[in-house]
């Protein structure tokens, strides 16, 4: 796999770490700032929802830069960000801060993973996908355990400011290896957002809407249903959380490899009905240590192996318009991060930690239910193409 493609997943794992580093440093925030915990955890969903609005809208009104101007001036919004929460003298100017970090955010991953497609052969685009979105898995991995272990040594506001300095390196990588790449033709702002009139693109855009919001509603609140369902704490909930990002690091990886053999339709069908199986089956798998631990590398693995696939179904139906195709993907995975710290403190408030597993495994089947009708559609299609006549056809 190319340098690139690795030199991309260091920026996305900058992304990742930007997006996550809150969790590490929540209670220390919180008491630095004299907030509740709660309070400052708004800071997440400042940032999901910035991502989420911020990144399509911003895909269309960049659309005529050049490719590394881009992904570095994205880099360039993160790390100021994450630089003005390190010095930020309040709540509201870190809130601030927050939103600078996820607009950055939301320019720089699409736009790598369209890069990642320019720069890398159709059979195997899907594993380029991988890589570069891997660097968000691996920011999953380390980035909360790290954070927190920085913590006590340089504060919240240091950790913030190692996470700016990374990215601030990562952006020089970016810009001496990736080549300059010009942007695709032009197109009216309202030509791009046509893509919206399109059923199969919106069904899929429904689909990770879906799947994101049923995962983050459990993983939110992970720990505490550990704790009450388990009854484990501290270090053990950690490495629980290590074997659920193993299985995504795994997912991610493996997905792009089915994805280049055997299409994108298999795959998400599968990656889909696990995640179904895993949540639905949480509480009572989970009610031992070992099957916990197996629960949640199954539940990673699925999760994670959907975003090559869908990355790759997508690009297929608007090659022409794949970045503002893919940030508005990426729109969708944040929206439903900014929707599930509501849907599963509601789940929590009316029926408790147990109904947090098969209240997601209900939405996750939604997301199959929808993605299989959607591509019997495609399929039809596609069929009476091919019996009137040549054209264009669905992707595999």
């Amino acid at each position: 796999m190319s340098l690139r493609n690795y030199l991309l997943a260091t920026g996305t794992f900058a992304a990742g770490v930007s997006a996550q580093v809150i969790a590490g440093v929540l209670p220390d925030l919180a008491a630095a700032r004299q907030v509740s915990v709660a309070t400052a955890g708004q800071l997440l969903t400042a940032f999901a929802l910035t991502y989420a609005v911020g990144s399509p809208l911003l895909a269309a009104f960049t659309g005529r830069w050049e490719r590394r101007t881009l992904l570095v001036t994205a880099m360039a919004v993160m790390a100021l960000g994450n630089g003005l929460a390190a010095v930020a003298p309040n709540y509201g100017l870190l809130f601030a801060a927050r939103m600078i970090t996820a607009l950055g955010a939301a320019v720089y991953t699409p736009t790598a993973t369209v890069v990642a497609a320019t720069l890398n052969p159709v059979e195997r685009r899907a594993r380029a996908f991988a890589t570069v979105f891997g660097g968000l898995t691996v920011a999953l991995v380390v980035g909360i355990p790290l954070s927190s272990a920085l913590v006590p040594s340089l504060g919240y506001q240091g950790v913030f400011g190692v996470v700016a300095g990374l990215t601030a390196v990562a952006a020089v990588a970016v810009w001496l290896v990736v080549p300059r790449m010009p942007a695709p033709a032009s197109a009216s702002l309202r030509s791009r957002f046509a893509l919206l009139a399109d059923r199969r693109i919106v069904a899929l855009l429904v689909v990770t809407l879906l799947i994101s919001l049923a995962g983050l509603t459990v993983y939110a609140y992970l720990t505490s249903v550990l704790a009450d369902i388990t009854g484990v704490h501290g270090v053990v909930v950690s490495l629980m959380l290590f074997a659920y990002g193993l299985g995504g690091v795994l997912g991610n990886w493996l997905g792009g490899r089915v994805t280049d053999r055997f299409g994108t339709r298999a795959p998400l069908i599968c990656a889909l009905a696990l995640c179904t199986v895993s949540l639905a089956v949480l509480p009572w798998v989970a009610s031992v240590v070992a099957g916990a631990v197996v629960i949640l590398l199954v539940w990673g693995m699925a999760n994670w192996s959907i975003n090559p696939p869908m990355q790759s179904r997508l690009v297929d139906l608007a090659p022409s318009s794949a970045g503002l195709t893919l940030a508005m993907n990426a729109a969708a995975i944040y929206l439903g991060i900014g929707l599930s710290g509501v849907t599963g403190g509601l789940v929590l408030e009316f029926s408790g930690t147990l109904a947090l597993g098969p209240v997601a495994a209900v939405i996750a089947l939604a997301a199959l239910v929808v993605f299989i009708a959607a591509s019997r559609r495609q399929d039809s299609l596609a069929r009476s193409t091919t019996q009137s006549g040549p054209g264009n056809t669905s992707p595999s």
